[in-house]
């Protein structure tokens, strides 16, 4: 998949991180969810290379770039077999909330960390009655004095137990009309009241899934993020580059499966010619390839759009480009697995894993039902039945 609107050095960093990807490779990230580890070597190359913060601002150490950067840095590693799920959480959300918002306490103490890889931080929204609707956290928090106590419960919640820190969205009352505003709080790992545990996922992942529970905890006042009253826009500023970033994580899946496939079509000959010359084989795969990069234009030009400060723009974008790779990816790897055959499902091709984890692209962070929401009620401006 050539790029073909990209700049220099947008092509160069491609080539670069493809060359990292390729050094680990599929193998070593199974290998890793395996044994129950955590890719801290690749984690830790990609940091060295200035990969991990390159969307962070240079004055706290980052590489002064955006999500445009950070996405082709996710794509390239997905392509290569080995995609780094945290950096979807960590300098995507988190480490973008606090540049944007963050107190300069806050950002001298969090972004540094975040673009050499040193810390890490998880990010916690969703609920177990929530789902898909944001409005009903219940996750609260209250003024006590100079402190904020927080308590309630978070489910799928990634990395934690590697995380220097998560990122809570909770809510608070608005003094002036009673009602709850999201906001959000920076909370340590080892705070006392804040525990975890591990979801058993069918998925096999090297970052695992946890349940969250905030049992009155206390946090000082300056682990607020940002302004009390700007909830809303705090919390969308991580969300969008979240969809991008999730976008590039499903447009690299899929680019790595599609590459097995048509690899194994091009050799595979049972008949006079290799499968491949068939078009009931070739086809598919070509469909697959124009779906991937019809994603990917739109990731582009929702990370263009983000970066320009075009928030409400990159709202719609951001989510179309989410819909876009999950289908895509999802069509991918069905295609691959359904040309290897009996192979496909095998360890030893490595794509059978991908059936599961591609569906996560149609679910997480948000499912393909709840965009098609987004864009019948905000883009075409049908009525709601919710």
């Amino acid at each position: 998949m050539s790029p073909t609107i990209e700049s220099e050095e947008h092509k160069a960093l491609r080539t670069a991180v493809a060359a990292l990807g390729q050094k680990y490779g599929r193998e070593y990230l199974a290998r890793v969810a395996r044994e129950g580890g955590h890719p801290d070597e690749l984690w830790a190359d990609a940091a060295k290379l200035g990969y991990l913060g390159v969307n962070l601002p240079e004055e706290y150490g980052g590489g002064g770039g955006g999500i445009a950067e950070l996405s082709i840095v996710l794509e390239e590693l997905g392509a290569a077999g080995c995609p780094l799920l945290m950096m979807v959480v960590s300098p995507a959300i988190c480490g973008t909330v606090i540049a944007r918002f963050g107190t300069e306490a806050q950002k001298r103490a969090w972004l540094p960390g975040l673009a050499d890889g040193s810390r890490t931080m998880a990010f916690g929204i969703t609920e177990p009655d929530a789902g898909s609707n944001s409005h009903r956290i219940t996750t609260t928090a209250r003024r006590d004095g100079q402190e904020w106590v927080l308590s309630g419960r978070k489910v799928f919640i990634s990395g934690v137990d590697i995380a220097d820190a998560t990122l809570v969205v909770g809510r608070t009352e608005d003094a002036r009309t009673g009602r709850l505003k999201p906001c959000l709080f920076i909370v340590p790992r080892d705070t006392p009241g804040f525990t975890r545990s591990v979801i058993d996922m069918e998925l096999q992942a090297a970052e695992k899934q946890f349940e969250l529970v905030l049992e009155d905890v206390r946090l000082p006042a300056e682990a607020l993020v940002g302004d009390e009253d700007a909830g809303l826009l705090q919390l969308f500023a991580g969300l969008n580059p979240e969809r991008i970033m999730t976008a590039a994580f499903a447009i690299g899946m899929g680019r790595y499966a599609l590459a097995k496939g048509v690899e194994y079509a091009k050799t595979r000959q049972v008949w006079k010619e290799p499968i491949g010359a068939h078009q009931a084989v070739a086809h598919p795969l070509a469909a697959a390839h124009i779906e991937l990069e019809l994603a990917r234009l739109m990731m582009q030009k929702a990370a263009h759009l983000y970066d320009a400060g075009d928030d409400m723009g990159a709202g719609e974008a951001a989510n179309m480009a989410k819909y876009a790779a999950g289908e895509a990816c999802v069509r991918a790897v069905d295609q691959a697995v359904h040309t290897l055959g009996g192979n496909g499902l095998t360890r030893e091709y490595g794509l059978a894993s991908l059936i599961t984890a591609a569906r996560v692209s149609r679910i997480a962070p948000v499912s393909r039902e709840m965009i098609l929401n987004f864009v019948s009620h905000q883009t075409l401006g049908l009525p709601k039945s919710y």
